[in-house]
């Protein structure tokens, strides 16, 4: 990262149970996506820590699907590059009730599950996405090594964590 670049990451408990902890984890996931990234301007991005309920109806109005998910990506669509200003990339939205369950079905610690799905959203904001095989294994490749410049875990092999 140049020292020049600067990355400003708010992150704002809009419901559910989520902690201070959980507001840090997802922070350092975010830095950690953008710094893989290496991007070569300010920018700007919003981490939304939220429950099942809030994320359904965003779910259900923007994405036409009528269920809670564990993260939601909104990219701002300021392709703007104004002299001296950041770049807005947009909005990750995580729900805790559905990232709560996941975790312990997969058997995954939830700063880790966390993590993972944080770094997924900034990926989503910065272009990447996984509608064929292609896009999905970069994507997944990139998430891979992401969490394991921060110490977790490949959460694509099964078994790989336990609580």
């Amino acid at each position: 990262m140049s020292t020049s670049t600067h990355w400003d990451i708010q992150c704002t408990i809009l419901a559910g149970d989520w902690t201070p902890a959980d507001e840090a984890t997802a922070q350092a996931a975010a830095r950690a996506a953008l710094a893989a990234m290496n991007p070569t301007r300010d920018l700007e991005l919003s981490l939304a820590l939220a429950d099942d309920e809030t994320v359904q109806k965003l779910n259900r109005d923007y994405r036409g699907q009528d269920k809670p998910t564990n993260v939601l990506s909104f990219e701002s669509g300021d392709d703007a590059d104004i002299p001296g200003e950041p770049l807005m990339l947009g909005d990750v939205v995580l729900a805790r009730e559905t990232c709560t369950r996941e975790a312990g079905e997969e058997g995954k610690q939830f700063a880790h599950l966390l993590s993972h799905l944080t770094i997924h959203g900034v990926l989503h904001l910065l272009g990447f996405d996984h509608e064929n095989e292609e896009e999905a294994e970069e994507m997944e490749s990139l998430e891979i090594k992401i969490l394991a410049d921060i110490g977790i875990a490949n959460p694509y092999l099964e078994g790989a964590e336990t609580k």
